[in-house]
């Protein structure tokens, strides 16, 4: 893609995931003590793009990860997220809740899709609300690299949406992991830095 070509009426910064359960100290994942420096990092950071896509006069728009309660309010979790992360339970990353939604230092954003898979895609209206909206090119920050990131940037891409991949805007639980996941989704879609995309705008 043509990078000097971006229109801010159909280019949208997509956050992935910049949720509260997931980043804040009182969410579900510090609770646990499963947190990484990489992905502690990230706000600051994807803050200063949200910053610049909002004076360039792009699109905002955030996934939030989702688990619906059941009868009890027990969540509907499929079982590879259970074993890989057993603490998760009630009111956690819930509809409506504290954890489920994104950063404050993110607010306010211009739309919000609930997702309940690592692909923002399956079965959500983030493809009916992207294509209402007229948004052809989605700018990627969230977490994790190797999951929601990866899962919905291939999502989009056999959607024939343009992308970019901003490598320092997102992270998983290991640099070693992050690397090779930017390396593999590198064949389908153009990757700079967080600093250059901002630089990409002010040029514009």
């Amino acid at each position: 893609m043509n990078i000097g070509v971006l229109d801010p009426q159909t280019t949208a910064l997509l956050l992935v995931d910049m949720q509260n359960d997931f980043l804040h100290d009182d969410g579900a994942y510090a609770r646990a003590g499963t947190v990484a420096d990489e992905i502690t990092a990230l706000p600051e950071r994807v803050g200063r793009v949200v910053d610049a896509v909002r004076t360039w006069g792009g699109w905002i728009v955030a996934t939030q990860f989702t688990l619906v309660p059941g009868k009890d309010g027990t969540p509907l979790i499929s079982p590879h997220l259970k074993k890989l992360r057993p603490f998760l339970t009630k009111g956690d990353f819930a509809p409506g809740s504290f954890g489920q939604d994104i950063l404050e230092l993110f607010h306010p954003v211009d739309l919000k899709v609930e997702k309940v898979a690592f692909d923002a895609f399956y079965q959500s209206r983030l493809e009916f609300t992207l294509k209402k909206t007229k948004i052809s090119t989605l700018i990627f920050a969230g977490i994790v690299t190797n999951g929601g990131i990866a899962s919905t940037l291939r999502g989009a891409h056999v959607r024939d949406f343009a992308t970019i991949l901003l490598s320092d805007g997102c992270a998983a639980f290991s640099r070693q992991t992050h690397d090779t996941s930017i390396a593999s989704l590198s064949s389908i879609t153009p990757v700079m830095t967080c600093a250059t995309f901002i630089e990409v705008l002010a040029d514009g």
